[in-house]
């Protein structure tokens, strides 16, 4: 069965929020002019390429061309279909769609309805999981246990921590006498199913630290074994809810300090986080127990300048922070680090040291990337030896050629002659090889990857472009060129763009094209909010008008024009003047007509 959503109920929603709040909870806008920039969350970037204009109501990327309207922005970004993106604006803006019968295709409606079950069975989990944990004598051991390590009540609430038991099969009964399908819930990774067919609790004996997707549903756990259990950490595996490389745990609750303080602490462990939340840093994140994925850092990205990596003080975490570094910086981000001593992790630094030393020594005494890198590069080194020395300094050298700040590469450069007594302009003719050396591979990198330059548009194609976007800002030049025109534009889809165009008009729309796209197929969207977004001259004359339009009905007689040509040609070629000059006749005449 198909949905019918009525179009005055479409275009009150519409009406009733705002593209830039929406896109906002996803996006950093910043505002230049009469629209907001930001970086596209449909690719990855460094320079913001992604526009959206509060006057019209859509969005374009310049970078990728995706395009639309609040409707389309929701179902790109969310894998939401038409209804389920109008249910959530519709509740947005508190219009009542209840007595509507929306119903979807049966497959994605399974698909949706699987997905709210999850869901809600990981929020029931999560409340029952806190209340043994709290409340029960079963809990006590894992509550003593967080006591110890210096996690306050107030904390065990705010990220709901709890218990799992013992018992084999706690979790099934509870799920199961809640009407839940045992089946769809080893699908959603939270129990195992024997090869008898019965099922047993994935998390057992250990503590819950729920994890949250970005809109803060419950979609996954990480248990914590209490005592030497094995493994010291069990997560969710990989579910239709839960994509670990796409979330960041507490960023639901540390989204707003984030974008406020324009900078995010990442850490690699959930106890981190815990411990750094309680010492007053709001705007802490960590990844879900594995590296730094190239999502994430463009989601940290979208919503900080800076980015803090705060991971253990070994030598494991000292690498892990490399390798993120790299990710972040290549995301767009300035990237400090904050170094733990004694090879400890934030959690224990904090617990030894107090909330003070860790904010002061710590995170306020975070380095550059660059002098992080360079301590990094000494490990292993002696350097007081002739041959350690040599091999620091050229690959500090390496390290500093790839700096793009002037002052940045002239700081370090300094640095280093300083500390080994060595000629500034020696370290600068070795650096001028190794930039030379660095421009050359990043020159072949570019041509490997970066796509090829669009081509320059045929006349025809740039004069129904230019037709197209005059046509949907003003009615007028819509229906002279309805009346010139018609359905004569060469490109299939500026025909299907104008046909919806001119029956838009027709039902006396004013120009509004976030309204005419709630109307048009999805493959059309992101060409019409390119051409909504082209910079035109508001004023366009009759002569201007008319030369467009005589591109566009010209373009198949040019055509013809060209057959005719290569047909005089062949009647050349094999000696049939009298037909060639009958064919030179017809060109002539042709070509008056143009």
């Amino acid at each position: 069965m198909g949905y019918r959503l009525p179009e005055e109920t479409i275009e009150e929603i519409r009406r009733a929020v705002d593209i830039v709040d929406v896109i906002s909870e996803y996006v950093q806008l910043k505002k230049q002019g009469r629209n907001y920039f930001g970086l596209c969350p449909f690719h990855g970037e460094k320079t913001p390429s992604f526009s959206v204009s509060p006057e019209k109501q859509i969005f374009h990327c310049f970078g990728c061309g995706a395009g639309g309207n609040v409707f389309s922005f929701l179902m790109d970004i969310e894998g939401l279909s038409f209804v389920e993106a109008a249910e959530r604006l519709a509740r947005r803006a508190n219009v009542d769609l209840s007595h509507f019968a929306l119903q979807e295709q049966p497959q994605r409606a399974t698909e949706t309805n699987d997905t709210k079950k999850m869901i809600e069975a990981h929020e029931l989990l999560k409340k029952f999981y806190h209340h043994l944990l709290i409340n029960t004598k079963e809990g006590q051991e894992a509550l003593h246990y967080l006591q110890t390590r210096g996690i306050s009540s107030s904390a065990i609430e705010q990220f709901a921590i709890g218990y799992s038991p013992s018992a084999w099969d706690v979790a099934v009964k509870f799920l199961k006498g809640r009407g839940f399908s045992l089946e769809l819930m080893e699908k959603a990774g939270l129990v195992i199913r024997k090869e008898d067919g019965n099922y047993f609790d994935r998390f057992r004996n250990r503590i819950m630290f729920p994890i949250h997707n970005h809109h803060g549903e419950t979609v996954a756990f990480s248990g914590r074994a209490i005592g030497e259990g094995q493994p010291k950490y069990l997560n969710s595996p990989e579910t239709p809810i839960f994509h670990k490389g796409k979330i960041l745990y507490h960023f639901h609750q540390a989204r707003l300090p984030i974008r406020k303080q324009q900078q995010a602490v990442l850490f690699e462990g959930f106890a981190d986080v815990v411990s750094a939340v309680q010492a007053g840093v709001g705007n802490a994140v960590a990844t879900m127990g594995t590296a730094l994925t190239e999502e994430q850092a463009r989601i940290l990205r979208r919503n900080a300048e800076t980015v803090v990596i705060c991971y253990d003080g070994d030598s494991a975490g000292m690498d892990a922070a490399v390798r993120a570094a790299e990710l972040l910086a290549q995301a767009g981000c300035h990237v400090k680090i904050a170094t733990i001593p004694d090879g400890l992790d934030p959690d224990e630094y904090i617990r030894r040291n107090g909330s003070e030393s860790f904010q002061r020594n710590i995170l306020e005494s975070s380095r550059s990337l660059t002098a992080f890198k360079l301590a990094y590069l000494r490990r292993g080194k002696n350097l007081k030896n002739e041959n350690d020395q040599i091999r620091y300094i050229d690959e500090a050298l390496r390290e500093i050629s790839r700096l793009s700040s002037p002052v940045e590469l002239d700081y370090y450069l300094r640095q280093l002659a300083n500390e080994f007594s060595l000629s500034l302009a020696a370290l600068e003719q070795q650096l001028a090889r190794y930039k030379k050396k660095e421009h050359a591979t990043r020159e072949r990198h570019v041509m490997r990857q970066q796509p090829l330059q669009k081509k320059l548009l045929p006349a025809f194609h740039n004069a129904e472009r230019m037709l197209l976007a005059h046509m949907l800002r003003n009615r007028d030049v819509a229906f002279t060129v309805q009346q010139t025109v018609q359905g004569g534009f060469n490109i299939e889809e500026h025909r299907a763009i104008a046909a919806y165009l001119y029956a838009f008009y027709e039902e006396g729309n004013e120009p509004d094209v976030s309204a005419l796209l709630a109307r048009m197929p999805n493959e059309l969207k992101p060409l019409v909010t390119e051409l909504s977004m082209m910079l035109i001259n508001e004023n366009l004359s009759s002569q201007e008008l008319n030369d467009y339009m005589k591109h566009v009905l010209n373009y198949p007689k040019w055509l013809k024009l060209k057959e005719k040509e290569q047909e005089k040609l062949e009647a050349e070629r094999q000696k049939d003047f009298l037909k060639a000059a009958r064919i030179a006749q017809e060109i002539l005449e042709m070509k008056k007509q143009l």
